[in-house]
């Protein structure tokens, strides 16, 4: 190896060196504060756990209480907002990646879905609350729920496509060539093949949701008391704790931090459980 040779070698390794002590910098600062602020949660949210939080309703300034009722509306709306989003989402990646994979509707709808799934969920609300929120002249849980599902629809869309496009043409082909219809073979053969995925992807749609607290804040809004009507405002977790944790009350500072400590509990155990399916040992089941 020549001189010039040797010198362009220890250029490049000096610059390899630099980028490394960069990368790890930028990832041990990532961490650092990962962990600090999960060991801020735990250490203001666990003291205030207990039996009262899961049994008792909101309480006004200087009375205990719990979260109960921000609990059941958080977790109806979620649900609520999955059902009406994930079919929806997983028909429109099914034509996507089987029925129109090469024609101009496909580009439309993959670049709406792209723009939708960075769009700031306060636009969602702000959206909802013009179509729902003001023609009926009051607040309710049904407007939460259908701003909660436009959020979980370009997750599912794009989940499903892309799960879909990784089934082998020759799996279709195979049961093409046995007679099966089309529908028969997305059904039998390319849901099984993906259905994984489409769990994962389902889940991280939920995950994103468990926390939105701005498009809530134009459709649900808030109550304090436990109601089951889902035509009237009803009570969600994030919207509570943005409302308890701006209080001046401690009382209510406190359900705020255990809140957001269920809120992070929920959505890193839909994580886990997502990494865990999409893993290659789950795809090979």
């Amino acid at each position: 190896m020549n001189d010039s040779s040797m010198t362009l070698y220890k250029r490049r390794r000096r610059r390899n060196q630099a980028a490394m002590v960069l990368s790890c910098g930028a990832a041990g600062a990532g961490m650092v504060a990962l962990v600090w602020i999960l060991a801020t949660l735990v250490l203001k949210g666990a003291s205030g756990v207990s039996l009262a939080v899961f049994t008792q309703m909101t309480p006004p300034p200087g009375s205990s209480g719990g979260l109960l009722n921000a609990i059941f509306g958080s977790l109806i709306q979620t649900l609520v907002a999955t059902l009406i989003g994930t079919p929806v989402g997983i028909l429109a990646g099914t034509y996507m990646a089987e029925y129109g994979r090469n024609n101009g509707l496909t580009s439309v709808v993959r670049f709406i879905n792209d723009v939708l799934l960075s769009a700031p969920s306060i636009v969602v609300g702000l959206f909802v609350y013009e179509i729902m929120v003001q023609p009926m002249g009051h607040f309710s849980a049904w407007a939460g729920c259908v701003a909660l599902s436009i959020l979980v629809l370009p997750v599912v869309v794009r989940t499903t496509e892309d799960m879909l496009l990784l089934v082998p043409d020759s799996l279709r082909e195979a049961a093409s060539a046995l007679g099966a219809p089309r529908w028969l073979v997305i059904q039998k053969v390319c849901y099984r093949a993906a259905r994984a995925g489409l769990i994962t992807g389902t889940l991280l749609a939920i995950a994103r949701i468990s926390g939105e607290t701005a498009p809530l804040l134009f459709t649900s809004l808030n109550n304090q008391f436990w109601s089951v009507n889902m035509n009237a405002p009803m009570a969600n977790l994030p919207v509570v704790i943005f409302q308890f944790a701006l209080s001046p009350y401690e009382d209510w500072q406190q359900l705020a931090w255990v809140g957001a400590l269920l809120i992070t509990v929920a959505v890193l155990s839909l994580n886990i459980i997502a990494r865990t399916l999409s893993s290659p040992r789950a795809s090979d089941r």
